[in-house]
């Protein structure tokens, strides 16, 4: 099983957008890779449109998003037209067309052995290809979601998410349960007190000796 830290499979594939390169797609952005059992699905509908709507949101912080299907692209181009009729927004970001099971494997989502005509499976069938991948721009994957197929994914939890792993990534923090962006942080444990009294001359909260709570660092 593909696990945090562990170098997102890179893949060549058909998509709504055309033919990609996974890792030279990405370059030197975040991504999310979500994938999806079957197109004409109730559940996955809402979630496509919803993400449409908040694409801004993932622009806005150096984020591409990549949507997969395990069906044809000229499934997935009927499926946009329902999308777009029942949610009120058109997806604008690529989807992946699946129809080999490649991504679906190498991201272990799909047995090994799977094969055949993706057109005679079922949303029951694919119901494990319903997953969340954070990526990193080393191309390391940074976060896995997984969802059962009767509950829509909490894209706004993606975001806080994402806002958590490059605001930890620039500094050494950690932040909080439920923490939202703004909120105060946790000094990391790797940090020594003599570096963190360099670095936060006015101090810190401390309820515990290793809980050392500052604002939010700037920039």
């Amino acid at each position: 099983m593909l696990a945090i830290n562990d170098v997102a499979p890179d893949f060549e594939a058909q998509t709504t957008e055309g033919t990609i390169n996974f890792h030279d797609w990405i370059g030197s952005s975040w991504a999310v890779l979500f994938s999806h059992p079957k197109d004409f699905t109730p559940v996955c509908t809402t979630e496509l449109g919803y993400m449409a709507r908040i694409k801004p949101e993932f622009d806005r912080r150096g984020v591409k998003i990549i949507g997969l299907s395990v069906d044809p692209l000229e499934r997935h181009d009927g499926w946009m037209d329902d999308i777009e009729e029942t949610q009120g927004t058109r997806p604008n970001y690529p989807m992946i067309a699946d129809v080999d099971f490649n991504v679906s494997k190498l991201y272990h989502m799909l047995p090994a052995a799977v094969s055949g005509d993706p057109t005679v499976r079922t949303a029951a069938d694919n119901q494990t290809v319903r997953n969340v991948f954070v990526i990193g721009p080393d191309k390391k994957i940074k976060l896995i979601l997984v969802y059962p197929m009767t509950t829509g994914r909490n894209f706004d939890e993606v975001i806080r998410v994402i806002d958590s792993l490059q605001l930890t990534a620039k500094h050494k923090v950690a932040t909080p349960a439920n923490w939202q962006n703004g909120g105060d942080v946790i000094i990391a444990g790797s940090v020594s007190d003599e570096d963190a009294k360099k670095q936060y001359p006015d101090g810190w909260a401390a309820p515990k000796p290793y809980i050392r709570i500052v604002p939010q660092p700037k920039g």
